[in-house]
């Protein structure tokens, strides 16, 4: 396969690192710095709801590593290794790591501010964002077993020959 075959997806990856980061450099302390009146409980909940999602950035950062590491080896023709194997395992990890730590931290949230603005269908965006990790996982796990079997297969035909 051409080396640069795997260039958008490259891009794509440095450009969700990029907004992570800027997400929880700027973003996360911006809106900690204000309390908006009329939702009672948030002032209890806002700072460590706010550093439990800014910890989040870490398994997606490793995540999105484990991802350039699987292209990498796309390109070079390795798909099919133990090291694929071990990112994607690596990126169901750091799903369910995302998914627990939303959990924990965006659902109160989400919660205390449905609840003040009586509006609760914002908890099924909640429950959309925390959930999005945990699918990622899934998708994760499936292709770690496709991959595993496929590695297995390869290896049994190779012996056969």
């Amino acid at each position: 396969m051409k080396k640069g075959s795997t260039w958008f997806l490259r891009l794509t990856v440095f450009v969700l690192g990029l907004a992570a980061l800027a997400i929880c450099i700027f973003a996360l302390p911006a809106v900690g710095q204000g309390n908006p009146p009329g939702y009672p409980g948030l002032s209890t909940i806002l700072l460590p709801s706010l550093i439990g999602i800014g910890a989040t950035v870490i398994p997606f950062l490793i995540a999105l590593y484990e991802t350039l590491k699987l292209l990498k080896a796309i390109d070079k023709n390795t798909a099919f290794s133990e090291t694929s194997v071990k990112s994607l395992k690596r990126i169901k990890q750091c799903g369910i790591a995302m998914f627990a730590l939303y959990a924990v931290s965006l659902m109160p949230l989400f919660f205390i501010v449905a609840d003040g603005d009586d509006a609760p269908g914002l908890v099924i965006v909640g429950a959309v964002i925390t959930g999005a990790p945990i699918v990622v996982s899934v998708f994760a796990a499936v292709l770690q077993r496709l991959l595993r079997n496929a590695i297995d297969m390869k290896s049994e035909n190779e012996l056969t020959v």
